[in-house]
């Protein structure tokens, strides 16, 4: 019969002990200064070391160099109270849970006066210490308050709270704790390389996180899946079959339908899982811990580098692109209605049909007047690109020097501003516009089988395969989605109006059919548009926005006559002569940029977030002031 991994592995020295270091050290340091209490209380989750580490206590105490840290390993004492030995006379190990009576107690007083037969100390080792009745306690409690030279007590429990009090404040106390998963997983990789056993590394990440921190439920886990490995070693598969959990896969494509606000993805993928016969409650728990991993790789860039978040790095670069379309505040919300959820789900006999209201949910923020749900939408509206019809609603003017302006009476009256006029609604992109013409890489017929989940899935080797040829292609692609496949026509969305525009063009589009080629084979057709959602609304046209029409020609106000007080001995004197300014020569304006250069503005303005500032002429500037002041409409 083969020993189990926690029994096989089991540390022999406090060095060996495993994510315990706060305890460990302390320990190590009052044996090499040879301060030893008479009572010690270890107490923490089960699994964590606590019995191990009290029967460490013993060795380290009954060596032959002892006591030490370090026990030595060749004496008789340190062979019997090794991890794989039979065990020593003096040192007693009880376990409360069957022997906590009053009787169990008083016979245990009763030994406890003997002198150890071969060893420096009797070691009693009580664990489940907190299943001691209150009369066992009182029995125990004169001799653990004033004990004999020889005896030392090491009480374990997983409930320290329940040891008499009287009993707990006559102990040194040491808290354990859950082994970190960092510290588990070298300790697993350890163990398989002892075994000499292939092991994939995203198997890894499954065992820790079924053994919730314990070393024993751990090293279990993975004892099982050794147990059951074929020639190729414990693969993913295997893995995810053997412990039920969801496979990665689909939690990707739930998010991925979620960040395009996609339904059929959405909802197709709850029907696979209900398919392949995986639990909707265990789900709906792995896509809550996806949500929180997914938050604190928004919240912290480089979570995954200081151990927040533990995953293979493939699967944190997915989740590095995911968190690219989905806010912060949607992540929330999205993680507060599955976690309300999972409560709802406990003893409900349709388990799947709550699963698919709890994505119902979050596919709808209008459905909750609550502050998430409009942080949602506030977000949504971001992503849309709501401003970027702001360059056009500015005017332009030119700035021209005095001498090159024409004639006052011959300049066109300026328009009346509008009070509250309506935008002039966006026209309709016709077949011929850059945005709705799809570019082909070939004309070959392209083969069907693919929908927009199954190609936002390899949207990463997507993005590699277009850094190859193009990397500002790659660039603009940065906030798009896949919004549909349309037979051999693959629609994207993008949040910016004017790189939707780009990347319609026939090179990009190019580069990105050349990549779908690439990824997934066939021919492929591409054509962008202009949206935030990409949920399967119609899509806004991305055609340049209408210039407001201007009003009706303002008649000007009539000229005050101004006159003029004199003096009478002021009135024979003759006006003076004011010398005429010689005309300023007439400097060059630069030219003004062409269509692609006005474009190429255009975007940069919307892309930035703001419209180009007009230019201000200070002529115009000076002679509104001077009208405001004198009550004339211009002085020339």
């Amino acid at each position: 019969m083969a020993l189990a991994l926690y029994r096989k592995y089991r540390p022999a020295t406090f060095a060996e002990v495993v994510g315990q270091e706060h305890v460990t050290e302390p320990l190590r340091t009052a044996l090499a200064a040879g301060r030893i209490n008479h009572a010690y209380l270890f107490s923490g989750p089960r699994g964590c070391g606590k019995t191990s580490s009290a029967r460490i206590m013993a060795r380290s105490l009954n060596c032959v160099e002892g006591p030490t840290p370090d026990p030595c390993g060749k004496c008789d004492s340190c062979r019997a109270l090794a991890p794989e030995g039979s065990g020593s006379i003096d040192v007693t190990e009880l376990d409360a849970a069957s022997h906590g009576g009053v009787d169990d107690a008083r016979e245990l007083r009763d030994r406890a006066f003997y002198a150890p037969a071969e060893s420096r100390y009797r070691v009693f080792i009580i664990d489940e210490a907190h299943m001691v009745t209150t009369q066992g306690f009182n029995a125990l409690l004169k001799i653990v308050e004033e004990p004999p030279e020889h005896l030392i007590f090491i009480f374990a429990t997983t409930e320290p709270d329940k040891v008499l009090p009287t009993i707990r404040s006559r102990t040194h106390h040491y808290p354990f704790r859950l082994i970190p998963p960092s510290s588990m997983r070298e300790l697993l990789e350890r163990n398989v390389a002892a075994e000499g056993v292939d092991v994939e590394p995203a198997v890894y990440p499954l065992v820790i996180r079924a053994g919730g921190g314990s070393a024993r439920d751990t090293q279990s886990v993975l004892d099982q899946l050794l147990a059951g490995a074929g020639p190729e070693g414990v693969t993913y598969q295997r893995a995810v079959s053997l412990l039920g959990v969801t496979d990665v896969a689909l939690i990707d494509d739930l998010i991925d339908g979620l960040a395009a606000e996609d339904s059929a993805a959405v909802f197709g993928t709850v029907e696979r899982l209900a398919e392949a016969g995986h639990d909707p409650r265990r789900f709906a728990s792995d896509l809550l811990d996806r949500l929180r991993d997914l938050v604190l790789v928004r919240s912290v860039p480089d979570a995954a580098a200081r151990g927040l978040v533990t995953a293979p790095e493939d699967e944190v670069t997915r989740m590095t692109a995911q968190v690219e379309r989905i806010g912060l505040g949607t992540l929330t919300r999205y993680a507060e209605i599955v976690h309300n959820g999972l409560l709802e789900m406990r003893g409900a006999t349709a388990p799947r049909l709550l699963l698919e209201l709890l994505c119902a949910r979050m596919l709808l923020p209008s459905v909750s007047d609550g502050e998430a749900a409009l942080l949602q939408r506030l977000e949504r509206l971001e992503r849309g690109g709501v401003t970027a019809a702001a360059p056009a609603l500015a005017p332009e003017r030119s700035f021209q020097r005095p001498s090159q302006r024409a004639p006052e009476a011959a300049r066109p009256p300026e328009p009346a501003p509008r009070p509250a006029a309506e935008p002039a609604p966006r026209p309709v992109a016709e077949p011929s516009s850059p945005v709705a013409e799809p570019v082909a890489v070939q004309a070959e017929p392209v083969s069907d089988g693919f929908d927009a989940a199954e190609i936002r899935r390899v949207w990463p080797d997507l993005l590699a395969a277009i850094r190859k040829t193009s990397r500002s292609t790659e660039a603009m692609l940065t906030h798009a989605t896949v919004q549909s496949v349309e037979g051999s026509t693959v629609v994207l969305s993008h949040t910016a109006e004017p790189l939707a525009r780009r990347l319609s063009e026939p090179r990009n589009a190019d580069s990105v059919a050349s990549a779908l080629h690439e990824v997934l084979g066939g021919t492929w057709q591409v054509r962008c548009v202009h949206g935030g959602s990409g949920g399967g609304g119609s899509p806004r046209p991305s055609g340049p926005s209408p210039r407001p029409q201007p009003g009706p020609p303002q008649r000007e106000a009539p000229q005050q006559q101004q006159r003029t007080f004199q003096r009478p001995t002021q009135q024979a004197q003759p006006a003076p002569q004011v010398k005429p300014r010689p005309a300023e020569p007439d400097i060059p304006l630069p030219p003004e940029p062409d269509e692609d250069e006005a474009e190429i503005l255009a975007e940069d303005s919307v892309m930035a977030g703001s419209a180009p500032a007009p230019v201000i002429d200070p002529d115009e500037a000076a002679h509104q002031l001077l009208s405001e002041h004198l009550g004339a409409r211009r002085l020339d």
